[in-house]
């Protein structure tokens, strides 16, 4: 596919630029749900886009910074976006007022990671941070109920905290240790390959006691995205910063009871994705994960409970996931289409198509 030329006044009146998203509404109801995904606009400037869908409505709210992913809180038309790694910033979104209603500092000496979430009933949010100092990767506190007050800061004795969720127990989180070093003076560079330490951790967070660290099979192998099932089976997504010609396993799986392997696919599979994987979905209705890959313009769907894959389709820049709450999931495109895939399996469907460009998250 060639890349979609984006409208400087198109549809929305959006322009280029990628971003994340996340959704409320009704389960199963496509036209109650509202899609909120940072973007740019044909000049640079960052937003908070809103869209949604089955209504075709939009709004956007300008922020300072590029976001990431985002999380909703429970019981709560309040939505949270993140500034990408290294970014400063959280925005918490009122739905309902369709506007930003608090913006959060991360403080001198530190930087988030793009992610967070909150605990079951939306009192604790808990961000993935970097002290900047020492490049302590931490999971910090903050209280929702007396406006996200910074409560405190847990260390994962690692670097490169990423992507977090909550374990279906409530009381534990699985966190994605990158393991890669960066310092916002040098933007997004790289500053530790040789001795990278990733992780899938599993994390009490209440007290931050760490309660398993499980290591890839390769130093070089950054866990960076995960997502849990309701069972407690996480999958994780690997990124590869190893030589272009190695090939390695990109995906992860922990079992309920415990069990950590890596899933193999076929060679050439593997080498399509480019050394690559981003957003990662568990359907909460079957044994499904999704898992997408923009780089090698995949999207892969697995057997959860085995480690199997069942299908991989084609997808041009394939972007964020999400369940659809009917069974199957919902997946952007970089490119700027939303598409859809049953529960069986088939082929993405696409079923709207923006002038702007998606990032790597769909909450």
């Amino acid at each position: 596919m060639q890349r979609r030329t984006l409208l400087k006044n198109g549809l929305l009146g959006l322009g280029a630029m990628s971003l994340p998203s996340l959704s409320w509404g009704l389960p199963g109801r496509e036209d109650a749900e509202w899609l909120f995904s940072a973007a740019d606009d044909a000049e640079g400037r960052h937003y908070i886009q809103a869209f949604a869908p089955g209504r075709k409505q939009a709004y956007r709210i300008a922020v300072s910074e590029r976001c990431h992913g985002g999380c909703l809180r429970p019981d709560s038309a309040q939505a949270v976006l993140f500034a990408r790694r290294p970014g400063r910033s959280l925005h918490v979104i009122d739905g309902d007022a369709r506007a930003e209603i608090r913006r959060i500092d991360a403080g001198d000496g530190f930087h988030f990671y793009g992610h967070g979430v909150f605990d079951a009933d939306g009192h604790h949010l808990y961000v993935t941070a970097n002290r900047i100092d020492d490049a302590a990767g931490l999971v910090r506190v903050y209280d929702a109920r007396a406006d996200y007050r910074h409560l405190a800061d847990m260390p994962l004795d690692g670097i490169g905290p990423h992507e977090l969720r909550l374990m279906p127990d409530g009381q534990t989180l699985a966190v994605a240790l990158g393991g890669i070093r960066t310092h916002p003076d040098y933007g997004r560079a790289k500053l530790n390959l040789d001795d990278m330490e990733p992780a899938l951790l599993l994390m009490d967070r209440r007290d931050g006691e760490i309660l398993a660290r499980h290591r890839p099979s390769h130093h070089q192998l950054s866990c960076r995205h995960l997502d849990v099932g309701t069972d407690g089976t996480v999958v994780a997504g690997y990124q590869y910063q190893g030589p272009e010609w190695e090939r390695r396993p990109l995906i992860a799986r922990l079992s309920a009871d415990g069990d950590f392997s890596e899933i193999a696919l076929p060679d050439d599979l593997t080498a399509e994705l480019r050394q690559y994987t981003a957003s990662i979905a568990l359907s909460r209705r079957s044994p499904l994960a999704l898992v997408t890959a923009p780089r090698g313009h995949r999207v892969l769907v697995l057997d959860s409970r085995h480690g199997e894959l069942l299908a991989s389709h084609d997808l041009s820049d394939a972007a964020g996931a999400r369940c659809d709450g009917q069974g199957g999931f919902l997946v952007s495109s970089g490119r700027g289409g939303l598409y859809r895939l049953g529960g069986d399996g088939s082929a993405p469907q696409q079923i709207h198509d923006l002038p702007i460009r998606w990032d790597n998250h769909l909450t």
